[in-house]
């Protein structure tokens, strides 16, 4: 087939006027780092989520060091997570003191299994991070029934899953505390930021102070009309607060994110039918009563396929196609094979799960001939 003449990238944001216009807004306002627009980001998530309270942060990253510094997480205790996943979710447990236990994956979900989970709690485990990975929620029920009968935190790490729901109830209300990311590939960009989600009231206010320097509630204020020089500070906490800049096009994108989910899933059950019938490809399945939010669309290369993993990812970037693998599973890194004696043959599941997938485009600023191409080079190489 014939190559196209400009690269499709792997992933592209969409930015609209109205986001722009709110950006300009702030640059000229007296308010470029937090300020109201971050509040009014924060009410309009809250009510999207249907949560208690919505904190707006520098990064899903910030959100989830937040989660377990304002639970009390730290050395000597143990947080269970996946291996499949991005490294921030594992770092952020080892910057708290603790020590990341991994459970494998279920190989048709690709989320955290929880017969899994069950087999690594121990006397020292606090903590559950249920990653819901590329937009599929994780099986909550049975995460949260195992928390319960072990008294444990459950975190979700909602980064790919803004729109999803569970069950009729949205994810970022399916634990006791979630941290979604507004990074430029996702779903919802504020460039870079995140929100953390939660019904807990202890925890929310610790996070809200944690989260400026540790100084005592509403410090941003201390320079508008109602503020005051005086504050004291309760906590050694961090500098992880949102931006009005990064919320002004928050509040806008916000608003489409419905729109675009449901373009997500139109153009994934596209992607659905048009591979359905190549033997050699296997695609994730969707767990009952979850919708998905369809940050990734991911498919898996059995070992029959007529080329390997990395042969399909070099020959589509020949044909001006990106493509990516999420993720080089966490415990295969140096640090944490070095640290804490990880290794291959650990978590077979993931690791076999690692050497087939692939990551397509899938965007709403992708056109229809888009969708056609990749599925055309895909065709051409495996088919």
């Amino acid at each position: 087939m014939q190559k196209r003449e400009q690269f499709l990238p792997f992933a592209r944001p969409l930015i609209g006027d109205d986001e722009i216009h709110e950006v300009i807004d702030s640059l000229k306002s007296d308010w470029l780092t937090r300020g109201p627009k971050t509040g009014h980001f924060e009410e309009k998530f809250k009510k999207y989520i249907r949560c208690e309270h919505a904190m707006a942060v520098s990064s899903c990253t910030a959100g989830l060091h937040l989660a377990l510094a304002a639970a009390g997480i730290g050395p000597g205790d143990e947080v269970i997570t996946s291996p499949l996943t991005f490294c921030s979710t594992v770092n952020v447990i080892v910057h708290v003191g603790a020590t990341p236990v991994f459970a494998d994956i279920d190989p048709q979900t690709l989320n955290i299994n929880p017969e899994e989970i069950e087999k690594k709690i121990s006397p020292r485990t606090k903590a559950i991070i249920a990653v819901h990975y590329a937009g599929q929620p994780c099986d909550m029920d049975a995460i949260n029934k195992i928390a319960g009968s072990h008294n444990l935190l459950v975190i979700e790490d909602a980064a790919h899953a803004i729109g999803a729901r569970y069950k009729g109830k949205m994810v970022g209300t399916l634990g006791d505390i979630a941290s979604f990311s507004f990074y430029a590939t996702k779903n919802l960009t504020t460039g870079e930021g995140g929100m953390v989600t939660t019904d807990n009231d202890e925890l929310a206010e610790k996070i809200r102070v944690l989260s400026l320097h540790g100084i005592s509630r509403d410090a941003w204020k201390r320079y508008s009309a109602e503020g005051s020089w005086y504050y004291e500070v309760l906590y050694p906490g961090f500098k992880y607060n949102m931006t009005d800049i990064e919320a002004a096009l928050g509040i806008h994108q916000l608003s489409k994110v419905e729109w675009w989910r449901e373009l997500r899933e139109e153009y994934a059950a596209y992607y659905d039918r048009e591979f359905a019938g190549i033997g050699w490809i296997r695609l994730p399945g969707v767990i009952d009563g979850a919708v998905h939010g369809r940050h990734l669309y991911v498919i898996m290369l059995e070992d029959r396929a007529p080329v390997g993993r990395d042969e399909l990812i070099k020959e589509m970037g020949r044909m001006n196609v990106g493509t990516s693998v999420h993720f080089i599973p966490v415990h295969l890194h140096p640090y944490y094979r070095k640290t804490f004696g990880y290794g291959e043959g650990m978590l077979p599941v993931t690791e076999d799960v690692f050497k087939r997938i692939v990551s397509l485009p899938l965007y709403p600023a992708m056109a229809e001939e888009d969708l056609r191409y990749v599925v055309d080079v895909v065709k051409g190489i495996v088919g």
